[in-house]
């Protein structure tokens, strides 16, 4: 981020924080905080497997990372007539690094500024644009946003059709560090009741071809989504993806000069259980199949993290993570990783915040992820652990969402 950036997003940040004292907000967030380091001395370096797009988080977080979120009512009419504005400020500081949110230390950024007009002609449904996270779905284990059509755009939102209700976005861009833009349309249909207890959500997306970028193609993809409400005290998330050219990113733009010979399917399920008040956690199988041009290559992923309230505000909780890594040409890499945690916790239950942990991590790894991974990285030869295939980090977290 350059230091106009930084100044623009510094500015943002300190409007949002004001904005209540002018008006009805309604502020939101997510916020985590704390401190590690390497056992034996030396920064605490999170474990991640070169090639894979998400890792196991408890105990191998290396940030700081706040999101301050705030929404109003900025009118409503006698007739029904509602417009609302969003707004979030996310803030991310590293850990062992000095302070700062204008440089490689850190960032301030302004993720979601958008607004909606909700008028009775729409029975329920709205008109909306700006950039938000737009019908984001993740896995709280591993952090990983698997559905994730954000962006920057316009739409209309939940339009009633009987019980269901539909939506459509046009959305240019992803992110701000997307070097090239696309015109990208997003269609969800969601209200899906197939099984008592369960619901379904679909969505299609389709990513033009974008004529400024030599040698670009257009791209689609495909979700379809079931999850089983109550089961064993919490959920069952079922999902199916498949996405070809740019649509790869199942959801978000992939790289726009793939053409419809590169595809992935991904097929996951995660399940969050709550059998009993106290012992509750979450687990996720995950597999995800690339053709590419040199070939192909599948990513698996296992992860469990069980809990157990000892009392009210005290939980013992493990995490156990397992990532491998075929790649179109090259051995596969592995890396398997252990958390324990003692933690205090608002409640005994498994998704109540905030929670304060104290942490330790172990991790091992193959020669395979050693040799792919980037230079000074956590997993190369030349990061904290130097030559050894294995490393573990202590710490203390806190971590709270309102």
């Amino acid at each position: 981020m350059n230091g106009y950036r930084g100044r623009t997003a510094a500015l943002a940040v300190a409007g949002l924080l004001l904005a209540p004292a002018c008006g009805a907000w309604e502020f939101k967030g997510y916020g985590r905080a704390g401190l590690g380091g390497a056992e034996g001395g030396g920064r605490q370096g999170c474990f991640q497997l070169p090639g894979a797009p998400a890792k196991y988080r408890l105990g191998n977080e290396c940030e700081d990372y706040w999101e301050l979120q705030l929404s109003d009512d900025l009118y409503r009419g006698a007739d029904g007539t509602v417009l609302k504005l969003e707004g979030m400020a996310s803030l991310t500081h590293f850990y062992d690094r000095s302070p700062s949110f204008d440089g490689d230390n850190g960032r301030a950024r302004l993720p979601q500024l958008w607004a909606a007009l909700q008028p009775p002609l729409l029975g329920g449904g709205s008109v909306w644009a700006g950039r938000r996270y737009y019908k984001r779905h993740d896995v709280h284990l591993n952090d990983f946003y698997y559905w994730n059509p954000s962006g920057t755009g316009f739409g209309l939102e939940d339009l009633p059709l009987g019980r269901y209700a539909l939506s459509y976005a046009f959305l240019r861009e992803d992110t701000v560090e997307q070097p090239d833009k696309a015109n990208r349309h997003d269609l969800h249909l969601a209200g899906l009741a197939p099984n008592p207890g369960g619901t379904v959500e679909l969505g299609l997306s389709y990513v033009q071809k974008a004529g400024q970028v030599r040698g670009a193609h257009s791209g689609w993809s495909f979700t379809a989504e079931h999850v089983q409400h109550g089961f064993l005290g919490g959920e069952n998330r079922l999902v199916a993806q498949y996405g070809q050219g740019p649509g790869i990113g199942l959801g978000q733009t992939g790289e726009l000069t793939d053409d419809r010979h590169v595809s992935r399917l991904r097929l996951l399920d995660t399940v969050i259980w709550q059998v009993t008040e106290r012992v509750g956690g979450q687990v996720l199988a995950l597999v995800q199949r690339d053709r590419e041009a040199e070939g192909r290559a599948t990513w698996r992923s296992v992860g469990v993290r069980p809990a157990y309230a000892v009392s009210e505000h005290f939980k013992l909780v493990v995490e156990l993570g397992h990532d491998s890594l075929e790649p179109a040409r090259g051995a596969t890499r592995r890396l398997d990783k252990l958390t324990l945690a003692p933690t205090l916790s608002a409640g005994p239950a498994f998704m109540t915040r905030p929670e304060l942990r104290l942490y330790y991590t172990y991790a091992r790894w193959n020669r395979a992820a050693q040799q792919a991974a980037d230079p000074g990285g956590t997993l190369s030869d030349s990061g904290v652990f130097g030559a050894s295939r294995h490393g573990s980090n202590v710490g203390v977290q806190l971590e709270t969402w309102w």
